[in-house]
């Protein structure tokens, strides 16, 4: 039945876009951005976001297009078919009695893919960006089981950890100097990579004002919901409001990690937190 099911999903995206292709000139080009990190908490934080009177969400409450990092080839009037229409946004506004509604997409990706700074700052005017951080050890766990279930990681959790500088060896050079490129391992075996913070956030902060990126500790937003909520609200220059609930979307129930192997992952990442905290100012859950 999944299988069913997802297939119909895509019959039914692929239609929506033969519809929205030939209106792209009249679709915004999104406000915000919700770049990373993966197996964060994004999908949740979207969500929610798109409860909001004044958010609407992307085409068939798709979460992102994943535009700027694996779609770039496509063009622009492919991005843009993703969002709702001038038409739609004023509609929405009317009905809400608001001035304004913006629309937006999240993609876990943004964060980590070498030319998506670049590529943002190309085309958005005057983007907002949200990055959830989480422990980079509990993160690497899970996105690891991630791929499991996807069936596109067949090593044990140690076998992958020890194959990743062969996996990603000369990958992240070639797609900087082939931005055309497509690679397989910079995706989704990045397991310990992606938790490399610092240097992710410094090219980012390369191409954009710091003020333009709001930097969310995730395990902090999940136990305090309403507070996250609100904060990220008022980044984007919203009304705050509450919502009901927030539920953990995508979340999994795996077994734990061997205590040998994260207290080997606590020891390589000390140092890149340590780090990360110093330039950014600021601690987080997860500690240095």
């Amino acid at each position: 039945m999944g299988k069913i099911r997802a297939g119909a999903v895509s019959a039914v995206r692929s239609v929506a876009q033969v519809y929205a292709l030939p209106t792209a000139g009249v679709r915004p080009l999104p406000s915000f951005l919700v770049i990373g990190a993966e197996r964060a908490g994004t999908t949740s934080l979207y969500r929610y976001l798109v409860q909001h009177p004044q958010i609407m969400s992307a085409t068939l409450h798709r979460k992102g297009a994943y535009y700027f990092a694996t779609n770039f080839d496509k063009g622009v009037r492919w991005y843009r078919a993703h969002f709702p229409t001038e038409l739609a946004m004023r509609a929405r506004a009317r009905r809400a009695n608001v001035d304004r509604v913006i629309s937006g997409e999240a993609c876990p990706y943004y964060i980590f893919h070498p030319l998506v700074p670049e590529r943002v700052h190309g085309l958005l005017p005057d983007p907002r960006f949200i990055l959830m951080l989480r422990d980079p050890v509990s993160r690497a766990y899970s996105h690891y089981q991630q791929e499991t279930v996807r069936g596109t990681e067949h090593l044990s959790f140690e076998d992958a950890i020890r194959a990743e500088p062969e996996r990603l060896a000369g990958e992240e050079e070639r797609m900087l100097r082939e931005p055309g490129y497509y690679s397989f391992n910079h995706q989704h075996h990045t397991y310990l990579a992606r938790g490399h913070y610092l240097e992710q956030i410094q090219r980012w902060h390369a191409s954009f004002p710091p003020d333009r990126l709001l930097i969310i500790d995730s395990a902090a937003f999940f136990k305090h919901p309403d507070t996250g909520f609100s904060e990220v609200l008022r980044f984007l220059g919203l009304p705050e409001v509450s919502l009901t609930v927030y539920p953990r979307l995508n979340a999994r129930s795996y077994g734990r990690m061997a205590p040998e192997t994260r207290e080997r992952l606590r020891e390589h990442f000390a140092e890149p937190n340590r780090r990360l905290e110093e330039y950014l100012g600021r601690s987080f859950s997860w500690g240095s």
